[in-house]
């Protein structure tokens, strides 16, 4: 090798690594968030002078140190869990949804229109059944606005279904002036609390636990989705469509159908998620009900690379990690944006290692041979 060559040579070569087992892909993960954790540590030790031991303590008792913070914890991660459910069969056809906070928010919108304005009319289960039917609707609409321009006029999803969630936000911001209570605060408050509209609308409590049926709702549909992905003629074609819109031609599937009536789906499941929060948990519509959660399904579904069954794995590693980062604000006296910075930090090392997943990084050495940084 000539040393014109050597020095066109670039130092650092990424080369895009076969498939790696799964259970060294986990490992890896597993060792970018010990190493998150391990920074997240030493930034609070020289932030506040703790005792890492301390800091360790706090996060696992964010979730886990009495029974309320259990629940309010595995129900935060069936919330998480639904919309990670609902984004993954339109990701499974590469049609980049990033809209599932949006269509969350209608079906929260839906449901509490449904709690608001039928209270007079109709009996309690009639009223749930409205609202599931409302909710469903309200978020498919959402979807297949985005899917139809797509399929019609090949539009780019990924801004239509952004756009899409400003919209969503905004309408919901103007019902709650709507139906504001009480009168000039801007904000609805608990719907039906009070006589004589005492919890109309309200899902049923579970086994005296106001979470449980939510959870149970989440694991049946991560089970049907799996079954649905993995076993069905539709999940099937979605994934030939993902692959290649010429193969699906050639197979005789009818790809812009197959591109509204996923979308149609996901957005469907995601205002059910909107009824979960309404009807099921909070019971009242905000702007910020959904909590951004529609954004960090993208990457749960990402993390298990659009497996629902990993997908339960990865929900919980996020939320237990954030609920343990907002604690730590809390308990060590720091104000919020502490929390986000350690969230911040977590994220940054998880998606870092789905990198190192996917690639392999290798530097030349003075001789012009390259030496692998990351073991085969």
């Amino acid at each position: 090798m000539t040393r014109e060559t050597k020095s066109r040579e670039p130092l650092v070569h990424i080369s895009r690594r076969g498939a790696m087992p799964w259970w060294r892909a986990w490992l890896v993960r597993a060792g970018a968030i010990a190493l998150a954790l391990a920074v997240c540590a030493l930034l609070c030790i020289l932030v506040t002078g703790t005792n890492p031991l301390d800091i360790g303590r706090t996060v696992f008792e964010a979730s886990f140190k009495t029974s309320r913070k259990f629940w309010v914890m595995l129900h935060s991660v069936a919330i998480l869990l639904c919309i990670s459910l609902a984004v993954t069969p339109a990701f499974r056809m590469r049609f980049w949804n990033v809209g599932g906070e949006g269509q969350a928010l209608m079906g929260c919108l839906a449901s509490a229109a449904c709690m608001i304005l039928l209270r007079d009319s109709l009996p309690n289960w009639a009223i749930i059944v409205c609202m599931v039917l409302a909710s469903c609707l309200a978020g498919a609409i959402w979807g297949f606005l985005p899917a139809f321009f797509k399929a019609n006029w090949n539009t780019n999803e990924t801004l239509f279904t952004l756009m899409m969630n400003y919209i969503a936000t905004q309408l919901v911001a103007f019902f709650c002036v709507v139906w504001e209570n009480p009168r000039g605060s801007g904000q609805i408050g608990i719907i039906n609390q009070r006589a004589p509209y005492t919890q109309l609308g309200w899902l049923p409590v579970v086994g005296g636990n106001k979470y449980l049926l939510n959870v149970i709702i989440v694991g049946v549909l991560c089970v049907l989705m799996f079954l649905y992905l993995s076993f069905s003629k539709h999940g099937f074609e979605l994934s030939v469509v993902g692959e290649s819109e010429n193969t699906a031609h050639y197979l005789g599937i009818k790809v812009k159908r197959v591109i509204i009536r996923t979308m149609v789906l996901s957005g469907a499941l995601c205002g059910l998620t909107g009824l979960l929060l309404t009807g099921g948990n909070d019971h009242t519509l905000t702007t910020t009900l959904v909590g951004g959660r529609g954004f960090t399904a993208v990457m749960v579904s990402w993390l298990a690379k659009f497996n629902p069954l990993w997908m339960i794995l990865a929900s919980f590693l996020l939320v237990f990690l954030e609920r343990g980062a907002g604690d730590i604000s809390t308990n060590f006296g720091l104000n919020a944006s502490f929390s986000d910075i350690l969230t911040g930090i977590i994220l940054f090392f998880i998606i870092g290692s789905e990198f190192f997943i996917t690639y392999r990084v290798s530097f030349r050495r003075h001789g012009g041979h390259r030496k692998e940084a990351i073991a085969k």
